[in-house]
Formats: C-alpha cells, sequence, structure tokens
C-alpha cells in the first residue's frame, strides 16, 4: 500500500541510500526511474538454477537416486499440468480444493469479482520448499506432508475446484499411495538449491 512518490522520499531522507545511488548513477538524485532500475537489477539477480534437479537436466555429472526418479516420474505425471518444469508454476489461478477458512479469503475474486474465481490463488513454484513453510496462501499446512495429505484425502469440490482435481471414479484429488508420497517428497528435496539461499549478493 505504498506510492512511489513516498518511497522515493523515504529514500531521500536515508544517508546510506543517497550514497549506494551516487555509487550506482554518479549523482546521489534519486528518480522513479533510478529507483526502479535498481530493483528490477536486483529481482533478474534472483533466479534460483541450481538445484540438484538443475544439474541433472543440465547434465553436470550429477544423477537422481533411484527414489528421486520414481519421484520425478510420479510428479510429471500426477502435478506437472499445474507445475510445469523449470519454473514448477504454471502462473496461473486455481481453486485446488481447500476448505474456506475462518476469514473464508476468496481468493482471486476480490480482484476481479468474477463468481468464477472464488477460491482461486496463484499457482507457486515448488522450488525451494525446504525454505518457505508454511504452504497454502494461508500457511495452513506446516509441513508438505500436510499438503500431499491435502491432496490425497481433503480436497472439497467448493464450486470453482480446477477439473484437474476431479476423477472419473468421483474422487477427488490426486491419488497418493504413503510411498508414493515418500518418492514425490524426494524429489522435492531436488529443487532445494542451497546456493541460491546463501547467495550474499541477495541478502541484507
Amino acid at each position: 500500500d505504498e506510492s512511489v512518490p513516498n518511497i522515493l522520499k523515504k529514500l531521500e531522507r536515508d544517508e546510506q541510500y543517497r550514497s549506494l545511488f551516487e555509487k550506482a548513477y554518479g549523482t546521489s538524485e534519486i528518480t522513479s526511474i533510478r529507483f526502479l532500475k535498481a530493483l528490477s537489477s536486483f529481482m533478474l539477480m534472483a533466479t534460483s538454477s541450481n538445484a540438484k534437479y538443475d544439474k541433472v537436466m543440465r547434465k553436470e555429472g550429477a544423477h537422481f537416486t533411484q527414489e528421486e526418479e520414481k519421484g520425478y516420474a510420479l510428479f510429471r505425471s500426477k502435478c506437472a499440468n499445474c507445475h510445469p518444469e523449470p519454473l514448477f508454476t504454471d502462473g496461473t489461478f486455481r481453486s485446488n480444493g481447500l476448505t474456506p477458512s475462518a476469514v473464508n479469503d476468496l481468493g482471486r475474486y476480490d480482484i476481479t469479482l468474477n463468481p468464477l474465481e472464488k477460491y482461486k490463488f496463484k499457482v507457486p513454484s515448488l522450488r525451494n520448499l525446504r525454505y518457505t513453510a508454511p504452504f497454502m496462501h494461508d500457511g495452513r499446512f506446516l509441513n508438505l506432508e500436510g499438503v500431499l495429505n491435502h491432496y490425497s484425502n481433503e480436497v472439497v469440490d467448493n464450486g470453482t475446484l480446477d477439473p484437474l482435481l476431479k476423477n472419473s471414479n468421483d474422487k477427488l484429488g490426486i491419488q497418493l499411495t504413503v510411498t508414493e508420497r515418500a518418492l514425490l517428497l524426494a524429489f522435492l528435496e531436488t529443487l532445494n538449491d542451497e546456493s541460491f539461499i546463501q547467495n550474499k549478493l541477495l541478502a541484507e
């Protein structure tokens, strides 16, 4: 809920930022163009692309274990429609069958006022899940086991449920055995990029 003019005023009052703008641009003048260039340059650096998965795909000597390979195959057959490689998100808004919480967050509907978009939330990337708990838009699941349990057993049809979560046998969700869940979790571990998380250039 900020405005660019007010952000610029705050930056101008900060001696450290004036000094950094002078280093970057030759003068300490802080304009909206300079501010947005600096912000976009930083955001372009924040690219996670050095996880085990990436090294395997680039054939850099890394190999999936047997469990990871099986989990990868499961992922491609059961999850990749919404979480396609290499970003592991399709950027769409979908209803994944969560029971509405006490606050009854209506998702994308609050922006579009289109009843067909109630309970639709943006599909997140699955990269670096080790560092991003709790999960779902409202943080209701503390771990990935809770997420997989939701998709296996707790999906509800809230009127806008994504068709991919409706099966021909009248069961909702993604049917996963205990073994399949363990294999999926093994694969998801390969998407964690420690070099990205530890990159000092992206830290305060």
